[in-house]
């Protein structure tokens, strides 16, 4: 009889140890996601930012029309999101 009960605690041993190693490496997975998330939205930001920034200068220095610095704009945000893309995939 104590034989059984020997057996019955050496595998919920086995069991909670198990369980234990697989939350932990899924917090860690979580983690890794959560900070390439953060990396993507950091670079999303920054082309936002670049491409405001570069769409008041093109208008006051390059004397471009508004047609024409906009698509400029869309292109550097675009360049963005596939800095982002990159980011995230890494």
């Amino acid at each position: 009889m104590s034989n059984s009960k020997f057996e019955l605690l050496r595998r919920s041993a086995g069991v909670l140890v198990g369980v234990i190693v697989l939350t932990i490496s899924g917090a860690s997975l979580a983690t890794e996601q959560s900070k390439d998330r953060q990396e993507g939205r950091d670079v999303n930001q920054d082309a936002k930012q670049e491409a405001r920034k570069n769409k008041v200068d093109c208008k006051a220095t390059e004397n471009k029309s508004n047609a024409e610095c906009r698509q400029d704009k869309r292109d550097t945000k675009q360049q963005g999101r596939d800095d982002k893309r990159d980011t995230k995939r890494q």
